[in-house]
């Protein structure tokens, strides 16, 4: 099937599945989201009920679709963790409840009797962004998301690298800083241990004795704190370490930056740019730019993967905006 097959009213289910929250929708294989909501994951419960709570709200989707006269053809989950796509395997999730070995794919395919691909939450993500967002347009994509951890997501002509043991794109654990900072991973200096959001915010409160959040910290280093602007600094010198080594290895024509401290924008990018330049060396420069999806990324990545598996996935210019409906998770 091809998207020349495409019936009116088929839609793909969506599932975008984090440690906080649920986000997740019915997409059409024009990437138009008819329909969103949010749940609550509720991961303090355990692995099972994680997911059942992500069974049952596909199910939900499912059948909403029905009461709008709408015809699920295929479902895409994206979640946390080690992530087995080929196998449609969750192999480990220590922030999903312990998920470990849980054949996800199948489990959903029973209950919702639909095909159903599932796929790590940063890879899905990239997907998106590179497709639908602010890599469109370009073969080559490195997408890094940085919040509470950092990743990344290489994309090549549509395609996401996810390695030969579905770890590919851990930068958050290059050693940026050898004997820096330990790293949940147990190693010391490691780019998650500087350049993480939470990370940022934890190096200024170490050093004021107050609690701050890294917005805190782009907010008053913007205001002039010294101290916030020497966390700021080292956060963009771990970054561009990182990221010469990823230029190295993958070549970007484009990094495409998201997360959290994405949210700083010039006052992160603008001094990233320079800061690369100057360790360039005989690489070439790719360009750096913002994230466009925002956190509806990994809920329209999760769509593309359902179009997949369907078989309907095709280009479009844009992804149609989204309008959330907050439900209580089963």
């Amino acid at each position: 099937m091809n998207h020349s097959s495409t019936q009116p009213g088929q839609v793909v289910i969506a599932v975008d599945v984090g440690g906080t929250g649920i986000k997740c929708g019915l997409v059409t294989p024009d990437h138009e989201v008819l329909h969103s909501e949010r749940h609550k994951t509720r991961t303090e419960r355990g692995a099972a009920a994680v997911i059942e709570t992500i069974l049952g709200v596909a199910e939900g989707l499912a059948a909403k679709a029905a009461v709008e006269g709408l015809t699920p053809v295929a479902a895409g989950i994206a979640i946390p963790g080690v992530v087995d796509e080929s196998a449609g395997v969750v192999r480990y999730a220590s922030n999903m409840g312990g998920l470990k070995d849980t054949p996800l794919r199948q489990l959903a395919a029973d209950r919702l009797d639909l095909p159903v691909r599932v796929g790590h939450d940063v890879r899905t993500g990239g997907l998106a962004e590179a497709t639908l967002g602010a890599g469109k347009g370009f073969d080559e994509v490195l997408f890094i998301p940085i919040g509470t951890g950092i990743a990344a997501a290489h994309i090549i002509g549509g395609k996401v690298l996810a390695g030969g043991h579905w770890g590919a794109g851990e930068i958050g654990h290059i050693i940026v800083r050898p004997g820096g900072p330990l790293c949940g991973c147990g190693q010391r200096g490691c780019l998650e241990s500087i350049a993480s959001a939470s990370a940022v915010g934890r190096r200024y409160s170490e050093r004021v004795g107050t609690t701050a959040t890294a917005r805190d910290v782009a907010e008053r280093a913007a205001a002039g704190d010294v101290i916030a602007a020497e966390v700021w600094a080292e956060t963009v010198d771990a970054l561009a370490a990182a990221l010469l080594t990823a230029q190295a290895l993958y070549d970007p024509e484009l990094v495409v930056v998201g997360g959290g401290l994405a949210e700083a924008g010039e006052q992160l990018l603008g001094p990233l740019r320079v800061a690369l330049r100057e360790r360039i060396a005989f690489f070439t420069e790719p360009e750096i730019v913002r994230a466009k999806l925002g956190d509806e990324a990994g809920c329209l990545g999760a769509a593309l993967l359902a179009l997949s598996v369907a078989e309907l996935d095709h280009p479009t210019d844009q992804a149609a905006p989204v309008t959330v409906e907050h439900v209580t998770a089963p």
